[in-house]
């Protein structure tokens, strides 16, 4: 996995599937998902989208926007624990995070005619802090997919020093290698029902250290 960069910000961040079987996704048929750097129900709004996105038969990309540096390292953790949920769900799935508070003009450079969006419900943008969704569809001329929380959309989340960033990202780096080497090794195994009792609850366990460490620094 690629540790964030201030330098690439738009860096693409590719996360190794799971050793199973292709995804169900069609081709080039993407599900851009916009996060916002808030504090979130990480669990809840990825099941949302895994739902979305197995309905449309799309890939997904995770797509961040920021407006501190200081915000960027826990926005791309936060988005990597989303991406290990739709990993186990076989999504094919991206992360991608960039600096600034336009979403219309930040879409605009990586939409494509295929593309399919979704933004979080009560999720507001501007000063007059108008509806997300209602900006995109006005600016980008399409419909925007629209993701129910319960409870509304946190402030941004206050500003965490840099040692315990590091700490943070060093854990969810470490618990995604881990499990990956994991993986690997059960793929090794003779194809059996243990062989795939194995490689579930890998990534089941994969899923739920990642929550629990990311819950400890949130």
């Amino acid at each position: 996995m690629n540790a964030p960069n201030a330098n690439h910000p738009e860096m693409l961040v590719s996360l190794p599937p799971p050793p199973v079987a292709d995804f169900p996704t069609g081709p080039g048929r993407r599900l851009i998902a916009l996060i916002p750097a808030a504090e979130l129900d990480d669990a809840e709004l990825a099941r949302r989208i895994c739902d979305l996105a197995a309905a449309l038969e799309s890939s997904v990309l995770l797509f961040g926007l920021y407006r501190r540096a200081s915000d960027e390292a826990r926005l791309r953790r936060q988005m990597v624990t989303i991406a290990a949920v739709l990993r186990a769900c076989r999504i094919s799935v991206q992360v991608q995070v960039e600096p600034g508070p336009d979403w219309v003009a930040a879409l605009r450079t990586i939409l494509r005619p295929e593309d399919s969006i979704a933004c979080i419900a009560d999720q507001q943008t501007g000063r007059l802090r108008r509806p997300l969704n209602m900006i995109l569809s006005s600016g980008l001329g399409r419909s925007v997919h629209v993701l129910s929380l319960p409870g509304p959309v946190a402030p941004v989340y206050p500003r965490k020093s840099l040692l315990a960033e590091t700490i943070a990202w060093g854990g969810v780096i470490s618990i995604i290698l881990g499990f990956f080497w994991l993986q690997v090794r059960i793929e090794q195994l003779p194809k059996d029902w243990a062989h795939s009792a194995l490689l579930y609850l890998s990534i089941i366990v994969e899923i739920a250290l990642i929550w629990a460490w990311n819950s400890f620094f949130a």
